[in-house]
């Protein structure tokens, strides 16, 4: 015969007035933690009391019911409800649902306590979203939605954003297919097929992080933060058709513009409207691209302008604003730094001096119709306007001198053929080394790393040249060492084209050089000094030398400086076995340029060159790929990308590597690679002997 199953007893139910509950010791909550007890209360008056209160009568000294109840499971709904009595907003006396334990339980008073805190499992990101999306769609707005959880709008905004999210991914997760940061990675796009695409890339794979997710989602957009993208300005590509695609879970720096299309289109419109307005200036011709590699105006002739004076006005003004400058910084001389606002005011004036004081240029109508201009957008994402260009075939003829220095005239032998003809030129970058770019991209090998390709080294050397530049500008003592060795060698030893400094002093050109260098960190400092230097230069030869006579010492250092600048040649070139250099001078040149780049402290990295696709990772082989990732983020890295196909591997890699500092061997100064090599090694030390202990 079946033994009968004993069947529970649940306890009562009943109201109890509010006057008679006290709080019980009991109640194993002591730290506060989650929704406020004032936030409770207004849920509680908005909504009423939605969960009871678990209490047992209080007993006096003789074991008799006393009429008064304690509350050990509850504390916080007790504690709401007490603050809306003293709000006057409920009666002292009014009935508060319980479930009453007996009198004399078994089960603690803490054991309940503890229960109903430890029981609770709490509720599933899904079904928030999903009960938002409910209240939303029955009329409830975003902002209802957040005061009534007491949670901030944008806590709403991201839950609602998983309607972007494609229904199979969601139930993915729903059954802990994903996780709840792979998921909110996918919803900065509302394409379903592609996110269902990149879920079964990537869930094949063993790096599902969010970022690789977003990474894949956003590949062919063009980032908020981009030059084009200000340029053209957000407003003008939505007006246009474009969507921008956000994400309302990570800092996005405004976001992916989703059509790359209508973003160029767009770009190159307001380019020729700006290059009509300058054509209309009087100019012979106008030259317009997104941007010109460096070096673009260095065959031309310069026509001189004048600037326009400044008005009584603009004077005052600039006599204010340098006053307030003064003030300012006299004000907090001894402190170490400026607060945030006082820098961002310094920075408004600075700004304001400098509008005021780079006057704009005002030529002759005749010099106009010969010369031409060059518009383009600069890394700022602002229209860069640079006027005064004259072909060398219509520059004015001059008669000949017979006892011309050098003989040499930089235009005489038809190295020119019209700006559309360079401009093509330096796309191609044709000739330049002997190779073009698609017979660049390293082969793979069999066997050990090779060399790598001779164009490769000259563009990773054409960047280091423009930052050793940079270096030797700012440094005038180096610039001055440098420059008394090379007369030195000049003139006593004798031995030309082995040096990295040629102190004539005539420019290097750098036809051959990746294609993020005229926007970099150096070419922009190059620029920019370049340009100040030239705004202060008288324009007749005795004025100048008056000038340069009149400097003090630290400015003709620094002019020193920044004129030999131009000269640095860290170049590697191949050159042809009977050429007028061999290679045996270049390889000296590249010694000599080493020894400066220690002396200087170069570091490519804070010059800000970083591994891409585009300027090494795609032009070499995989063991070199992997090799990069090796030294920077270890073999476990090199495992999540060693099964991928070469163009994967390098996207994959260009992601890895950022913020990492490698740099190939080539861009490495030797001081600073020991450094490296040192603080490394005693990481790896001191991590050891942490596990040691």
């Amino acid at each position: 015969m079946a033994t009968a199953i004993p069947k529970i007893t649940l306890s009562s139910s009943r109201d109890v007035p509010f006057n008679r509950l006290v709080l019980s010791q009991a109640n194993v909550r002591r730290v506060k933690s989650g929704l406020s007890i004032e936030e409770l209360a207004r849920d509680i008056e908005r909504r009423g009391l939605l969960q009871s209160l678990n209490v047992r009568p209080v007993l006096d000294g003789e074991g008799t019911e006393t009429g008064t109840y304690e509350v050990p499971a509850g504390g916080r709904r007790f504690r709401a409800l007490e603050l809306l009595v003293k709000q006057k907003k409920l009666a002292k006396t009014a009935p508060v649902p319980c479930v009453v334990r007996e009198a004399g339980s078994t089960i603690l008073a803490e054991d309940d306590s503890l229960a109903e805190n430890v029981q609770r499992v709490a509720l599933h990101p899904l079904d928030q979203f999903r009960a938002f999306r409910d209240m939303l769609e029955k009329g409830m707005s975003e902002e209802e939605i957040a005061a009534a959880f007491f949670v901030a709008p944008a806590v709403v905004k991201q839950r609602l954003r998983l309607m972007t999210v494609s229904d199979k991914l969601l139930e993915i997760y729903e059954q802990d297919g994903m996780k709840l940061e792979q998921l909110m990675a996918f919803s900065i796009s509302d394409d379903h097929a592609r996110q269902e695409q990149v879920w079964d890339i990537v869930s094949q794979s063993h790096n599902r992080e969010p970022y690789v997710i977003r990474r894949m989602l956003t590949e062919k957009t063009v980032r908020a933060s981009d030059a084009r993208a200000r340029f053209v300005g957000l407003e003008a590509y939505i007006v246009a058709g474009g969507h921008v695609m956000r994400d309302l879970f990570e800092a996005d720096d405004g976001g992916w513009l989703q059509d790359p299309g209508i973003v160029d289109r767009l770009v190159m419109e307001k380019l020729q409207e700006a290059a009509e307005q300058v054509r209309a200036e009087g100019w012979k011709w106008v030259e317009t691209a997104l941007s010109f590699p460096w070096g673009h105006t260095r065959q031309f002739a310069e026509i001189d302008g004048t600037e326009a004076p400044l008005t009584d006005e603009e004077t005052a003004r600039l006599e204010a604003l340098h006053s307030d400058q003064e003030t300012i910084e006299a004000e907090y001389a001894q402190a170490d730094e400026y607060p945030d606002e006082v820098d961002a005011r310094l920075g408004e004036i600075e700004r304001a001096i400098l509008a005021l004081e780079e006057r704009p240029l005002a030529f002759d109508r005749a010099d106009m119709a010969r010369a031409g201009t060059f518009v383009s957008l600069d890394s700022d994402g602002m229209l860069q306007v640079e006027r005064g260009f004259v072909l060398p075939e219509d520059m004015p003829a001059e008669p000949e001198e017979t006892d011309d220095a050098d003989g040499s005239d930089e235009y005489a032998h038809g190295a020119y053929d019209g700006p559309n003809e360079r401009i093509a030129d330096y796309g191609s970058d044709e000739g330049a080394v002997g190779d073009s770019i698609a017979a660049d991209v390293e082969p793979e090998e069999e066997d050990g790393i090779k060399p790598l390709p001779d164009r490769l080294l000259s563009e990773l050397t054409a960047w280091r040249t423009l930052a050793l530049r940079d270096a030797l500008a700012n440094n005038p003592h180096i610039a001055l060492t440098e420059l008394l060795h090379t007369l030195v060698r000049d003139v006593y030893w004798q031995t030309p084209g082995a040096d990295c400094l040629e102190a004539h002093v005539r420019e290097i050109s750098l036809p051959v050089h990746s294609p993020d260098m005229p926007g970099s960190l150096p070419a922009h400092a190059l620029r920019q000094r370049n340009e100040g230097w030239k705004h202060d230069l008288p324009e007749e030869d005795d004025a100048l030398w008056r000038w340069i006579d009149g400097l003090d010492d630290a400015s003709r250092m620094a002019l020193l400086a920044h004129c030999l600048s131009f000269g640095i040649n860290a170049l590697y070139e191949r050159m042809p076995s009977y050429g007028a250099v061999s290679q045996r001078s270049v390889s000296e040149r590249l010694k000599r340029a080493d020894r400066l780049a220690a002396a200087l402290s170069l570091d490519l990295v804070e010059a800000g060159w970083q591994p891409t696709v585009e300027n090494y990772l795609g032009r070499v082989t995989k063991a070199r790929i992997l090799q990069a990732v090796r030294e920077a983020r270890g073999d476990e890295a090199v495992e999540r990308i060693a099964h991928l196909k070469k163009p994967d591997m390098a996207r994959e890699a260009e992601r890895l590597l950022e913020g990492a500092g490698w740099l190939p061997e080539a861009l490495r100064t030797a001081r600073l690679a020991d450094q490296a090599l040192v603080e490394t090694v005693t990481a790896s030390e001191d991590v050891e002997a942490i596990a040691a202990e």
